[in-house]
């Protein structure tokens, strides 16, 4: 029997599990196959409706489903902890002390968020890459009354990364709203020369920031928070008064991935081919999603696209032929919306080799990102209805 196990039930790993399944549907039928998926918590999270809790524009709660009704029955779903990836032995061991053989593996193990390993972050900053922290955000807006915002990036990469300019725009619209903008200042700060780190998206972004009065910093790389002076600290020496602190936390790969040898410090990112998604020079272990080193967005959207390409390739190997020339091959392509807030927002999609030339900013782009977010659990993780591209 060939066993494919699956480490991580996010929208890459539920995605790639179920298009192995139904590609190799009769095969596992007949037993010659088997495919595993193991979460921690056995649960799926939508974690872009975050940054909408944030907003006040999504319940808490209303973001989670059982992962096992995400994935097609032939699949075998385990929750428990990883503990250690055993490659030597083809095993890998979960904290209850069971083990599991693997012929391929495909590590969707994501990213973790460590805001505790910046001093003060807890007590001072607030973010949205948790639920509850998402919620302690909207409950800390809705008692702001006038002052200083600051948004913040404290280390690179991270999920998302149009994220902090969205949560900018959209805090500078809420302001509007509530007659609070004249008593407030609003400050973006980027780690890096521009606004955003695709130039192109950048030229879109810079004017509307200066548009809306949103004064930005570059080269602000966050190194401490002062909580007496109500401050934060860049690494080049600048200082920034806030009321209101948003830093998007520190961000890591898995743990497990650094520990079992196969995802190098200090950032714990798997070294992923370009094109195969292979891990390093290994035929039969693939990463897709946040886990890895690519140059791209940590997003479920680039999940999405490279979870075909998994596929394709594991197929093919149980199979013993070679991979589709299209299908086999990812081309780096991502596809997010982005928004700018006043019920707008734009579109950006690229790869390797083209970057984003977003539209210019409209309602309908606002639109199609909230119907995707109401549409997500019914088309994404299980692979219905074709490429979200394509729906556009």
């Amino acid at each position: 029997m060939e066993r494919v196990l699956i480490l991580g039930g996010g929208v890459g790993g539920t995605l790639v599990a179920n298009l192995i399944s139904r590609k190799l549907k009769k095969r596992i039928d007949a037993g010659d196959v088997s495919v595993t998926v193991v979460d921690e918590f056995g649960e799926h999270v939508y974690q872009p409706g975050f940054m909408y809790i944030a907003m006040g524009n999504q319940k808490p709660g209303s973001l989670r489903k059982p992962e096992r009704r995400l994935l097609d029955k032939r699949i075998e779903l385990i929750i428990g902890a990883v503990r250690r990836i055993d490659e030597a032995a083809s095993t890998v061991h979960l904290a209850d002390g069971s083990a599991l053989k693997y012929d391929e593996l495909i590590l969707a193990t994501g990213s973790r968020i460590l805001p505790e390993t910046i001093e003060y972050f807890e007590q001072e900053a607030h973010h949205f890459y948790s639920e509850a922290a998402a919620q302690r955000l909207r409950e800390a807006l809705d008692a702001f009354e006038g002052g200083k915002v600051v948004v913040g990036i404290a280390s690179m990469p991270y999920k998302c990364p149009p994220a902090p300019l969205e949560v900018s725009f959209l805090i500078e619209a809420e302001l509007r709203e509530r007659g609070l903008r004249d008593k407030s200042e609003i400050h973006f700060c980027s780690p890096i020369a521009r606004a955003f780190t695709i130039e192109s998206v950048s030229e879109m972004a810079a004017p509307e920031l200066e548009k809306k009065g949103i004064e930005l910093h570059t080269f602000f790389n966050v190194e401490a928070i002062d909580p007496e002076r109500k401050v934060v600290l860049s690494l080049e020496g600048e200082e920034l008064p806030y009321d209101l602190l948003v830093l998007v936390p520190p961000h890591k790969g898995a743990q497990v991935l650094m520990d079992s040898g196969l995802a190098p410090e200090p950032g714990g990112w798997l070294p992923t081919d370009h094109h195969t998604l292979n891990v390093g020079d290994r035929p039969n272990v693939w990463a897709l999603g946040d886990a890895t080193d690519l140059p791209l967005s940590k997003a479920g959207s680039t999940a999405h696209f490279e979870a075909p390409v998994v596929a394709e390739r594991v197929v093919a190997r149980i199979e013993g032929r070679e991979p589709d020339a299209r299908d086999g091959i990812y081309t780096g392509k991502v596809m997010c919306f982005f928004e700018i807030g006043d019920g707008k927002g734009t579109l950006l999609r690229f790869d390797y080799e083209h970057p984003p030339k977003p539209p210019t900013p409209s309602r309908l782009w606002h639109v199609g990102k909230i119907f995707f977010n109401k549409t997500y659990y019914q088309i994404v993780p299980k692979g219905r209805g074709g490429s979200i591209e394509k729906r556009l």
